[in-house]
């Protein structure tokens, strides 16, 4: 039965979904579903007012396609044109942007906020919270992806076939989860204020040795040899294989690479996670 003791001082939309026997929540599927929602909901709007995440995220990777991708967009490159190679490597540069400063830097100020404490003495459900930020990435990648095709397509006449177009998004916003992961550790483990430089000192420099502003070809023989052991490598290559209007047996190995790194930074971020909750509960 409710208890008005109990959710006197809970938000109306969880109280709404909430009810209490023997003092554990007890929730139906649809009111779990509208929690999740509703979280969702406002992560996205809270990032969309934000014009210091919006602009770099959404607009950064437009801008070094228009500057680096539309010159030379017909000439040949590493199976494809420069015009559809660029749209996967600045796709992919977008899609660790969203994610990895969305959880790295989002989850350190909420730390430091004492929101994630709120979010913890709450009924709401604990991965609530994360699930919100991941369809909050996904959402914004969607949308930088959309931009970024459009701009690809009627500037840098980029022609493919459709299922090479959704093959290739499709891959990218999957491509949210290692990264997103790899956010949520530094999220953990760096404080409000040093969370922003530590995430820009692992996206630029990843960026550039997995081959996403320079083609992996050109880049310097030791770096070559550094880039398969950076998840933005291989999703680059799954990405590429997207575009080639094909899936190589070679996709195998990335996916099970990427999944690794994102297995590798959760255990990470639990370890964080679990030590921040000491701090706090012990």
């Amino acid at each position: 039965m409710n208890s008005p003791a109990n959710t006197a001082n809970i938000p109306s939309a969880t109280r709404d979904a909430t009810t209490w026997e023997q003092g554990k929540v007890v929730r139906t599927m649809k009111q779990t579903l509208r929690i999740y929602f509703n979280e969702a909901k406002a992560e996205f709007l809270m990032r969309l007012r934000l014009p210091g995440y919006v602009i770099p995220t959404i607009l950064f990777p437009l801008m070094f396609y228009s500057l680096f991708g539309l010159s030379h967009s017909q000439a040949a490159l590493a199976g494809t044109t420069v015009g559809a190679y660029l749209l996967a490597s600045y796709g992919i540069f977008g899609v660790i942007a969203i994610s990895l400063f969305a959880f790295g830097v989002g989850v350190a100020v909420e730390r430091g906020q004492g929101w994630m404490q709120v979010k913890r003495a709450s009924p709401m459900p604990r991965f609530a919270y994360f699930a919100a930020k991941i369809a909050m990435s996904m959402l914004f990648s969607l949308i930088m992806l959309l931009l970024l095709f459009t701009l690809g397509i009627v500037a840098g006449h980029a022609r493919m076939p459709f299922t090479a177009w959704v093959g290739l998004s499709g891959t990218l916003l999957l491509g949210v989860l290692p990264f997103a992961a790899m956010g949520l550790a530094v999220g953990y483990f760096a404080g409000p204020n040093s969370a922003a430089p530590m995430c820009n000192l692992i996206y630029l420099p990843m960026s550039f040795a997995s081959g996403l502003w320079v083609p992996i070809q050109f880049l310097p023989k030791a770096v070559q040899h550094i880039a398969p052991f950076l998840p933005p490598y291989h999703l680059s290559q799954m990405a590429l294989d997207r575009i080639r209007g094909g899936f190589s047996t070679s996709d195998w190995v990335h996916i099970a690479a990427l999944n690794g790194f994102t297995l590798f930074f959760l255990i990470l971020a639990a370890i964080g996670y679990r030590r921040d909750e000491g701090k706090t509960y012990g």
